[in-house]
């Protein structure tokens, strides 16, 4: 009878208690991760067709010799700005050679020369310095020209190479430094976790050194895609990785084992969308082509492209970008170790003895 009385004097658990349950229960981690993974499929489907799917231009900057103030080359001009929305910047040089020199210094995407008292035109473009926007003036330019009675003459004076007719296979290299990166010192955080700080930045070093050789050596002698200046890429690309890497120890040190959702949201849903790797910066939504030259992934599109297309133009820019992600996780890291969930005891000296 008294079993009886207790089990009826049984309260059913409450609300709070049915909650408290759920929390300390394996399902609520998981429901979290469900939540995160499905908001992280649409923002990465997102970002990806905002920036790519329809790229339009913004602002291309574009020299131009010659006639460019005689009558029918202003109504040349003036119709390209009108057929392109007002997106194309002409800027005048004295000469062919100072806007070829400003071609090479990537300061503008081609040169328009005007000829004959405007009655004809030769447009020199530079597709390694962005295919899509060398398509967009190649198409455009001749309709105008038919349009204001101009003859316009298209030519390409640095075209990219054989390997890579579209540009892309620098985007790709450098997507494969950034995420390598950051996985690499995810497993690192994973499988490691007894490395010391010092010991954790070394390997993160180690690894970005060979898998930068790796990337280079693929794509270079393996597949023969890219022409590469071997050694000034492989550097590139194991700076990048090393800085990728130490983005995500950063924010495992910040945010414990939510470390990849910061990361994955700065250097995939924001970084590569705006490196101009796939489309090139003026075709971006203007706030992208502004951040992501200030973020690794485009950093290292950028450094990359001058290497391979237009050499003895580098610029330091890039470097100082990735270098200062670099510094900036290391000693975020290094300030706040002791919050790493990583690292190992040191055992004392009579207990090693022992």
């Amino acid at each position: 009878m008294a079993h009886m009385s207790h089990g009826a004097h049984a309260q059913p658990p409450t609300r709070g208690q049915r909650w408290s349950t759920f929390r300390q229960s394996p399902f609520w981690p998981a429901t979290v991760l469900v939540l995160i993974l499905a908001a992280a499929a649409g923002l990465f489907a997102g970002s990806y067709t905002y920036s790519m799917a329809d790229p339009t231009p913004h602002s291309i900057p574009t020299a131009v010799v010659g006639s460019y103030e005689e009558a029918r080359g202003r109504d040349f001009l003036d119709g390209l700005e009108t057929a392109l929305n007002a997106s194309v910047r002409m800027r005048p040089y004295d000469s062919g050679a100072e806007a070829h020199e400003a071609i090479e210094d990537q300061e503008v995407f081609g040169l328009f020369e005007i000829r004959d008292d405007g009655r004809t035109a030769v447009l020199s473009l530079s597709s390694a310095s962005g295919a899509s926007v060398a398509q967009v003036l190649a198409d455009t330019a001749p309709a105008v020209g038919r349009e204001t009675g101009v003859q316009v003459t298209v030519r390409d004076i640095n075209p990219l190479q054989e390997g890579d007719p579209r540009g892309l296979a620098i985007f790709y290299v450098s997507l494969a430094a950034v995420i390598i990166g950051f996985v690499g010192a995810m497993q690192l955080s994973v499988h490691a976790r007894s490395l010391t700080p010092f010991e954790r930045i070394l390997f993160t070093a180690a690894y970005a050194l060979l898998g930068g050789f790796a990337i280079a050596a693929t794509v270079d002698w393996l597949l023969d895609a890219l022409d590469l200046p071997f050694v000034e890429s492989w550097m590139i690309l194991a700076l990048t990785m090393f800085a990728s890497g130490m983005v995500f120890t950063m924010f495992n040190t910040l945010f414990g084992r939510w470390a990849m959702l910061p990361t994955w949201g700065l250097m995939v849903l924001l970084g590569n969308p705006s490196s101009g790797g796939a489309v090139s910066w003026p075709l971006l939504p203007s706030p992208l082509g502004a951040i992501g030259q200030w973020l690794p992934p485009g950093a290292s599109v950028n450094a990359q492209h001058t290497a391979v297309y237009f050499q003895g133009h580098q610029h330091l820019f890039p470097f100082l970008v990735l270098g200062g992600w670099a510094l900036l996780s290391c000693a975020v890291f290094w300030i706040w170790r002791h919050r790493h969930p990583g690292g190992r005891e040191k055992q004392p000296a009579h207990a090693a003895d022992s």
